[in-house]
C-alpha cells in the first residue's frame, strides 16, 4: 500500500482531527512509497527504529513520536540521530498520541480496561474523547487482590498508594493510561473506589490518602504497550500487512 494511502487508513480509524493533541498525528517522517512491513511499539527510541531497520520495514507505527510542543526545534543530537537513521533507511515514520489513547476499540484505555476485566461505563471527562473513563468490576476486590491482577496482567508490579480506610474494597474503578494521573481528582469527585494511571506524581499520595481512592500507577510504558499492539494486529488482520510489534523494555 502507498504510504499516503496508509495514512488515510489510520486516520479513518482513529480520527485524529476530533481532539486536540501535543504532536501531530500521522505521518511524521517520510520514507519509501509502498509500505508492506510495518514494526510497531511505544516509542520512537533509537533503539526501535534500529530493531526497525534490522527487520527491513517500510514503516515504523509508535504511540510517542516526535515534534511534540515546547521540544526544540533543531535536528540535532539524539533527535538528529534517530531521524538520519530513519531517513538512511528509508523507513517512514507514523506516530499517533491522543487518538490511540481514545479509540474505544484499538485504543490503550480500552485495552487496559479489557485485560483488567473492567466494564467501561463511560468517560470521567462527560464526553466521547475523554481521555480518563471509569467502569466496574464483576465483583469486589481487596486493594491487594486488584494490585497483584495489575501485577500479573501486565508483567510489572504497581506502586499501590491505599486510601486512609486500606480495607475498603474496589468496584469501581478509574483510570487513564501513561501520565494520566491527575484525573485522580476526577475519579474521587465521581466517587470511585479506585484509580489506575502510568505515572505518579509527589502529589498524587496525598490525593489518594486524604479522598478515600485506591491508587495504582503501573507504568507509562506498561499500560501503552497494548494499544499499539493493537493497531498493527488490526492492520495486519484486516488490511494484510506483515507487523511486527518489538516491545522495548522501559521500567517507568
Amino acid at each position: 500500500m502507498n504510504i499516503l494511502a496508509l495514512e488515510k487508513l489510520l486516520n479513518e480509524k482513529l480520527s485524529p482531527q476530533l481532539i486536540k493533541d501535543y504532536a501531530p498525528n500521522g505521518l511524521q517522517v517520510e520514507g519509501k512509497s509502498n509500505v508492506k512491513r510495518i514494526v510497531t511499539g511505544v516509542t520512537a527510541s533509537q533503539a526501535l527504529i534500529d530493531k526497525a531497520a534490522e527487520l527491513n520495514a517500510d514503516a515504523l507505527l509508535v504511540h510517542h513520536g516526535y515534534f511534540w510542543k515546547g521540544e526544540p526545534e533543531p535536528i540535532r543530537g539524539m533527535k538528529g540521530k534517530r531521524i538520519r537513521t530513519l531517513i538512511k533507511n528509508d523507513i517512514n515514520l507514523l506516530g499517533y498520541h491522543l487518538p490511540l489513547d481514545i479509540h474505544p476499540e484499538l485504543g490503550n484505555n480500552a485495552e487496559l480496561a479489557r485485560l483488567l476485566n473492567i466494564v467501561v461505563e463511560g468517560g470521567l471527562e462527560g464526553h466521547p474523547q475523554s481521555v480518563a473513563l471509569f467502569g466496574r468490576l464483576s465483583e469486589p476486590m481487596t486493594g491487594k487482590a486488584f494490585a497483584q491482577r495489575v501485577h500479573q496482567v501486565l508483567n510489572r508490579e504497581p506502586l499501590h498508594i491505599s486510601p486512609d480506610n486500606a480495607d475498603k474494597l474496589i468496584e469501581t474503578v478509574g483510570w487513564c493510561t501513561g501520565g494520566g494521573q491527575d484525573y485522580i481528582e476526577l475519579a474521587a469527585q465521581h466517587g470511585l473506589d479506585a484509580f489506575i494511571s502510568g505515572e505518579i506524581s509527589e502529589r498524587t499520595t496525598y490525593s489518594a490518602r486524604e479522598q478515600d481512592i485506591h491508587y495504582f500507577a503501573a507504568g507509562h510504558h506498561a499500560t501503552e504497550r497494548y494499544g499499539i499492539k493493537a493497531l498493527g494486529e488490526w492492520l495486519a488482520r484486516e488490511h494484510g500487512f506483515d507487523v511486527e510489534f518489538i516491545d522495548i523494555d522501559n521500567p517507568v
